[in-house]
């Protein structure tokens, strides 16, 4: 799928339109794009195809390239999938290819982040500003991140009041799941700081001083979101360490208590267990009232017991 925008000069703010072919000042949003609308754009604005198809490849990891003036930023951008009904936080990464006329941005599924911008969301968005675009779409990236974890933070705290009282290990797979989400945002996030790092030290693209002042503030956007995730992830290490002694724990105390429950029913049972041999002159079998007696002693028994074991703290 391809898109064109363009934002209009004559509005302020500035409203985005959509186009029928690239020009000057527009952007091109390509999602899943088919082979033909590749080849087509590659053609139509002079683009080396290999940066069209960087971001296509998941295992692509952030970096930046050059050539003849045309300039590759690969990015890591935050994506929610969904495998057999559970929802898993992952990255995927996002192209954005710059030239001195357009910007082109490709991704194998729709990005939220895009969205925010197609749907004029973002404040001071202009497509003919192309380097503040690229640093604005790193600040929307942060900022979606930020959002993420602090999903994760709740969650974190709900399986925190739900471990108390668990023996179960449907805890134990949520938990595994948001650490293997902290850990792509981990990873994605340093790599993206690098990328960070390396623009505002070699300045890629024409950079004037609000863009200069802009890519700081996204640069400490990114820093702190990857603070959140390494804290999180501590966090949630330390929680799975205790998972299985907790469980444990709660394990012991059920057999416990159920362990001193059989105790305190075997007495009157193996009192009736003698009663019921084919044996003569057994104590009070001459008597007319002796189940009553027998009964009430076994429940006498059994009492005291549970007493003495549960000022013992048996349970």
């Amino acid at each position: 799928m391809m898109q064109i925008y363009r934002t209009k000069k004559d509005t302020e703010p500035a409203a985005i339109e959509t186009v029928d072919a690239p020009g000057d000042g527009t952007w091109v949003r390509m999602t899943s794009p088919t082979e033909t609308e590749l080849a087509h754009i590659a053609d139509t604005c002079r683009l080396p195809l290999d940066f069209l198809k960087a971001a296509l490849d998941e295992e692509e990891r952030p970096r930046i390239d050059s050539d003849e003036g045309i300039v590759l930023v690969v990015l890591d951008v935050p994506m929610i999938t969904e495998n057999e009904g559970i929802r898993t936080l992952s990255t995927l990464p996002l192209g954005i290819v710059i030239t001195d006329s357009i910007v082109v941005t490709v991704c194998s599924r729709i990005s939220p982040i895009l969205d925010d911008f197609s749907a004029g969301k973002v404040r001071h968005f202009h497509t003919v500003k192309k380097t503040r675009f690229l640093y604005q779409i790193f600040h929307r990236n942060a900022s979606s991140y930020l959002h993420h974890l602090r999903q994760i933070e709740r969650s974190i705290s709900r399986i925190e009041v739900e471990l108390h009282r668990s023996m179960k290990n449907e805890e134990l797979f949520q938990m595994m799941e948001l650490e293997k989400s902290l850990i792509y945002f981990s990873t994605s996030l340093k790599s993206n700081e690098a990328v960070l790092e390396r623009i505002l030290r070699t300045k890629p693209l024409k950079m004037y001083d609000d863009d200069a002042e802009f890519l700081e503030d996204v640069i400490i956007e990114n820093k702190q979101a990857m603070e959140m995730s390494q804290i999180y992830l501590h966090i949630l290490n330390g929680m799975t360490q205790a998972f299985a002694t907790i469980i444990s724990n709660n394990l012991n105390i059920v057999m416990k208590f159920l362990a001193s429950i059989t105790i305190i029913i075997a007495i009157p049972t193996m009192i009736a267990s003698f009663y019921g041999m084919n044996v003569l002159d057994l104590p009070l079998s001459d008597k007319p009232l002796a189940f009553e007696i027998i009964f009430g002693f076994s429940v006498m028994i059994s009492v005291l017991l549970g007493i003495l074991m549960w000022r013992r703290k048996f349970f």
